[in-house]
């Protein structure tokens, strides 16, 4: 008994066309949108460092000043010395910051990303 499979389309495997253009664009937009956001992150992250190290300020202009000299090395846009909450607790400086970054996506749609943080 020799069967023969007819080679239809049914006994086919693979990607169609359609199938590997979606795949190629869902992988270029979160590349896109990757890009955009990591940034953002590496801002907070250096932000976070500039604010641990300008808590050793003695006062809250040396504190804001400490961190905006950190924030023209580290390249920290989003924020100032002037957006800083500072405060004291006890005898311990507590420095602190929130913003909220947003990524446009497409048309009215956006990324938001909120970032706060606080020394120790």
């Amino acid at each position: 008994m020799n069967r023969h499979i007819p080679m239809g389309r049914s006994s086919q495997r693979g990607m169609s066309f359609i199938t590997l253009v979606l795949l190629a664009a869902l992988i270029i937009s979160v590349f896109v949108v990757g890009a955009q956001v990591v940034p953002t992150g590496i801002e907070y992250v250096a932000a976070k460092r500039a604010i641990d190290r300008a808590k050793t300020g003695n006062t809250v202009a040396e504190i804001q000043q400490a961190f905006d000299r950190s924030a023209a090395i580290d390249d920290i846009t989003s924020i100032t010395g002037k957006d800083l909450d500072i405060r004291k607790n006890g005898d311990k400086v507590i420095v602190s910051f929130a913003y909220v970054r947003e990524i446009h996506l497409i048309g009215p749609a956006y990324l938001v990303m909120k970032y706060s943080a606080q020394t120790n």
